[in-house]
């Protein structure tokens, strides 16, 4: 399996990863990761814009997948299965558009941004 198709299936994994940071048997370190993870893969702010050559896209296929993968695997099997099993119809006409998903990632820019002006300028 190449390593585009294999990044592929990751994010449609993200449903699963989302119905897992809901489930109750999942463990408080993967709810955060699934957390981490749903919210970067749905905003519609990238860490690393699209418009940047090359490193826009590398955005897409390594660190979404990367996530999920980690996520995965501090995930339980047997929660992992059932949410898999629960997710196969879930969000097939796209991406979900949640406009506080992007909060973190905003928040990232906002200060990247800051510190560059405070750096110039003061």
């Amino acid at each position: 399996m190449s390593l585009k198709e294999r990044a592929g299936k990751l994010k449609r994994d993200i449903p699963a990863v989302f119905l897992c940071l809901k489930d109750k048997e999942t463990p408080l370190l993967a709810k955060v990761m699934a957390a981490v993870t749903v919210a970067y893969a749905l905003s519609p702010v990238d860490l690393i814009p699209d418009f940047i050559p090359v490193l826009g896209q590398l955005d897409d296929l390594i660190l979404v997948p990367a996530l999920t993968a980690l996520t995965v695997k501090l995930i339980p099997a047997e929660v992992w299965e059932r949410c898999r099993a629960s997710s196969e119809n879930m969000w097939q006409d796209g991406k979900p558009k949640k406009w506080y998903y992007a909060l973190p990632i905003i928040a990232v820019w906002l200060l990247v941004i800051w510190l560059i002006v405070r750096a110039v300028f003061f």
